[in-house]
């Protein structure tokens, strides 16, 4: 008679050290079987129509096609696919990306391992998981500031180093007009300034640094 069937697991992290230590923990539980790894979006949308993963451990940041493009890509081929973002991103405009994107659960790299296997049967079962510390980030901003396209555009130049003045010649607009995107932009932040915004913003995760 055969032993209750292990729930197969799909890795996929870019960074070598980390995905050691994450295959090594699905590997020492003799409930999972680590079927397949991949270090980027692409390999883990090839590795899902081979491998068809129970559970796949999705890293946010990679270079490429980022984790939340090829979670997007993996639902749009497999609607039951069971993906957990697991990152060190604890931005809330992050964290809303993925959920909003069919993610089954948000867990960061620094949570403890009992509370990452948990995640990973947990999901399995057919359950959602936001821990406290990580719906408390969305809570601190729920119902708040909505940022513009070029909002975002303003915040992207100025993280890049541009002046006022630079910013207005290359969005070909007014400066002005530059000066009240960064106006709006430190009221809805909550910022003291055009550089305290920007690093809110790369914090919150509505900017990648």
């Amino acid at each position: 008679m055969e032993g209750p069937k292990r729930i197969r697991v799909m890795s996929v992290e870019d960074h070598p050290i980390f995905r050691e230590g994450l295959n090594s923990m699905i590997t020492s539980e003799p409930d999972l079987h680590l079927v397949a790894e991949a270090i980027s979006g692409s390999e883990a949308v090839a590795a899902f129509r081979t491998h068809r993963p129970d559970i796949t451990l999705m890293d946010f940041r990679m270079p490429g096609l980022d984790g939340i493009a090829a979670l997007k890509a993996i639902r749009r081929e497999f609607q039951s696919a069971r993906i957990i973002m697991l990152t060190t991103s604890e931005g809330d405009v992050e964290i809303r990306k993925a959920l909003r994107a069919g993610a089954s659960a948000y867990m960061l790299k620094s949570m403890p391992k009992a509370e990452i296997l948990a995640a990973i049967r947990s999901v399995h079962d057919g359950g959602r998981c936001v821990p406290p510390e990580v719906a408390a980030k969305i809570a601190m901003h729920l119902g708040g500031e909505h940022l513009t396209v070029r909002e975002l555009e303003v915040l992207a130049l100025i993280r890049d180093g541009h002046a006022n003045k630079q910013v207005a010649d290359i969005l070909g607009i007014a400066e002005t007009t530059v000066n009240f995107h960064i106006s709006n932009l430190v009221k809805k932040l909550k910022a003291n300034d055009r550089t305290h915004a920007m690093a809110i913003a790369v914090r919150r995760g509505f900017l990648e640094i």
